[in-house]
This record gives structure tokens, sequence and C-alpha cells, in this order.
């Protein structure tokens, strides 16, 4: 038998064998390598944050799809992280996708980073607050004009001030 047709096997293979410890190697992403200008310890997060906020804010965690309040938030002012109250979307860029999740086309200059995360086993673009280094959902390719983004975010890792 020719040796060159299992090539492909074997390549597809290894790669399903590398694939399958990424999620494991995502215990250290680079988020998480960063110093963040707002750093506490972990117990002074746990006493700061509500258990929700603590759970997808430091631990990445996501809430159940519509049941956020803000998801029925439709005054004008700001989005905050609930963490630091860094200022990091418009109410003029939500809109409703559809998902369960408080949604914006465009985050505020410089309110945001991003890494990518391998938790569900595919890589998807992780969403943070840049002082604090809070989890607070994913970005994603499928939104409305003008970015074609949906930054799909946690309500509980969100604060709302009107104005």
């Amino acid at each position: 038998m020719d040796q060159s047709a299992n090539l492909p096997r074997r390549a597809l293979l290894r790669w399903l064998a590398a694939s399958a410890a990424l999620p494991a190697i995502s215990a250290c992403t680079p988020a998480e390598a960063r110093a963040w200008p707002v750093q506490f310890s972990d117990a002074e997060w746990k006493q700061r944050l509500t258990r929700e906020q603590y759970y997808i804010l430091r631990r990445k965690g996501t809430e159940v799809p519509g049941t956020s309040p803000l998801l029925k938030e439709h005054r004008k002012g700001v989005f905050v992280c609930a963490a630091d109250g860094q200022p990091l979307y418009s109410s003029a860029t939500k809109y409703d996708s559809g998902t369960g999740w408080p949604s914006f086309w465009a985050p505020l200059p410089g309110a945001i980073a991003t890494s990518t995360d391998y938790e569900v086993g595919y890589p998807r673009t992780e969403v943070h607050c840049t002082r604090c280094g809070g989890h607070l959902g994913h970005v994603f390719s499928d939104g409305p004009r003008p970015t074609g983004k949906r930054y799909c975010m946690n309500g509980d890792a969100l604060l709302f001030r009107a104005g």
C-alpha cells in the first residue's frame, strides 16, 4: 500500500490529538498573564463582587441567556464594567441580537481588550475590560453594520449608567 495515502489521515489524527489538549492550555490564557491596572486578590474580588459577577468576570462564566435585566434597558447612557466602573459601551451601539445576551456593535475607544479562548473546543475571541481584565463575553463577526461585529456580553458583567 502506498504510504502517502495515509499521510492525510495521520495529519488529521495528529491535529485531533493536539486540539484535544487546547481546552487545558487555555487555563493560562494571554489575558490572564497580563498586568491589568486594577488588580485585587481572589479573596478581594469575591468580597467586591456578587456571586454571579465573580463567576463571570473572574472565572469566565456565562449567565443563562434571557435572564439579564439589561436586555430591556433602552435608555440613553453607558454600560460600564461591574468590577471597576470603566465605561465600555454606549447605549447608541446596543441592539437586539436575539441571542439572549446584551449585544453591541462597537465598544467605546480603548475600553476592551481581546484574547483567544478555547473553552468550548474551538477558538473564540474573548472580550475583557482593559482596566481589570474581567471577562465580559465574546465578539463575533455576525453583527449589524457599520462594524459587522456582535459584542455578546454577559449582563452580570455590566452595570448601566443613565445619562
